[in-house]
């Protein structure tokens, strides 16, 4: 645990999927300091793999990384899910909570994120939403940048100075996921470099890495079905430059493979953070606020 990260989250993380339940029942690699779970897989879950879940969640340390929240959409938010969100966070005493800065949802809620508009007017709207879920959860959230693949309509700015103003607006986290910033960079055509760059470094909780794949009409997709390739990980070290060695874990959501195989990506990222000195320092601003 790192005393100066608002969370207490430190080194390279694994996202859980209940594939790697059996392994990780059998033994916890040195490698992984922390996992992270989407709570709309796990939330009512009983019996034998509700205990199992159970007993990871008391002895080791957890995110939560929801998927359905749908911070960007026109409908109410759903406070009957926050109200049950929140039951399962204390339950397992997840202190961190992350959601996708895009919208899932109109009538019902469904796992593909799209876009949101990038003017003012949804800046102000999805803060709100934000200040909202805060409210009823009793704790600070993180928004993750998301990927997309259609240009949002009647954007009045660009993706960087949306997310910029929608974490001034809203005073919140950001869960950086670098992955995404590649995948945008390649479908919409900037430099990934200067994008990060241009983040507010001192607002990072923890990151993501993962793979994706290129679909036939020449579009990256993430679908975090394949390891991790070189140009994430270059971006991952310039972050570490840039704003020091932020928890970051690996996500695999398709295509999993045996444990064993994703230990070696999660070892990456404990071997470049200690290439950057292993040691990442918690914003004053955001500790007090948190």
């Amino acid at each position: 645990m790192n005393p100066s990260h608002p969370f207490g989250l430190s080194g390279a993380g694994l996202g859980l999927r209940r594939a790697l339940l059996p392994a990780l029942q059998a033994e916890i690699a040195d490698s992984i300091d922390f996992f992270e779970v989407s709570p709309e897989n796990w939330v009512g879950v009983g019996g034998h793999l509700g205990k199992q879940f159970r007993r990871l969640t008391e002895r080791h340390r957890f995110v939560a990384h929801g998927l359905a929240l749908s911070l960007g959409g026109p409908a109410p938010l759903d406070v009957v899910f926050l109200g049950e969100l929140k039951r399962f966070l204390d339950q397992h005493q997840f202190a961190l909570y992350t959601e996708h800065l895009s919208f899932c949802s109109d009538e019902g809620h469904f796992y593909d994120l799209y876009p949101i508009p990038f003017t003012e007017q949804a800046v102000k709207h999805v803060a709100e939403r934000i200040r909202q879920t805060q409210q009823i959860l009793e704790r600070p959230i993180a928004l993750e940048n998301a990927s997309y693949y259609l240009q949002p309509p009647q954007a009045e700015m660009d993706e960087l100075s949306f997310i910029n103003a929608v974490l001034t607006e809203a005073d919140c986290y950001l869960h950086l996921d670098v992955n995404n910033i590649y995948v945008n960079s390649v479908n919409h055509g900037y430099d990934p470099l200067a994008f990060l760059r241009g983040l507010p470094g001192e607002r990072i909780v923890y990151g993501h890495v993962a793979g994706h794949d290129l679909d036939p009409s020449g579009l990256i997709i993430d679908t975090h079905g394949q390891n991790t390739i070189e140009a994430v990980w270059t971006l991952l070290d310039e972050a570490y430059r840039l704003f020091g060695t932020f928890p970051t874990l690996v996500e695999r959501d398709s295509n999993i493979p045996p444990l064993v195989e994703l230990l070696p990506e999660v070892e990456r990222i404990a071997t470049l953070q200690k290439l950057h000195g292993g040691r990442w320092e918690a914003n004053q601003h955001l500790e007090a606020s948190a």
